[in-house]
């Protein structure tokens, strides 16, 4: 099992940047694609981006492709999300979680273990 757990959420203006972090305790860390999703005010849970076991894979959204960056330290337990170029509609809680298995899955019925979230809030 893993525990996510997500921090580095906050304000910041459009076009600004922030960085997620999210630790997840457990010994079988690793094991584990990790996931970015995000549920936006009044909307649902929606994919932003994952990352493989060993690091080497990474899809994204649509949406953030090329502003986002997703990452993982396994040695730490770390998964990170950089966000640059922020836009309003970025505004969500963003939520950290852990997917069992090799092939990196965008459907979040496919996630065990989720974090509790943290807040993202992008100004004009």
């Amino acid at each position: 099992q893993v525990h996510p757990v997500e921090s580095g959420g906050g304000s910041v203006q459009a076009g600004g940047s922030l960085r997620l972090s999210c630790t997840a305790s457990g010994r079988t860390f690793s094991d584990y694609a990790l996931g970015w999703f995000r549920q936006p005010p009044g909307k649902e849970r929606e994919f932003v981006a994952v990352v493989s076991w060993s690091g080497r894979a990474t899809y994204y959204a649509d949406s953030v492709r090329g502003r986002f960056t997703i990452s993982r330290d396994n040695a730490k337990n770390t998964v990170f999300l950089q966000m640059s170029s922020l836009k309003q509609e970025d505004t969500a809680i963003y939520y950290c979680a852990a997917q069992p298995g090799l092939v990196p899955r965008t459907d979040p019925k496919e996630y065990d273990y989720w974090g509790q979230g943290t807040q993202v809030t992008v100004s004009s």
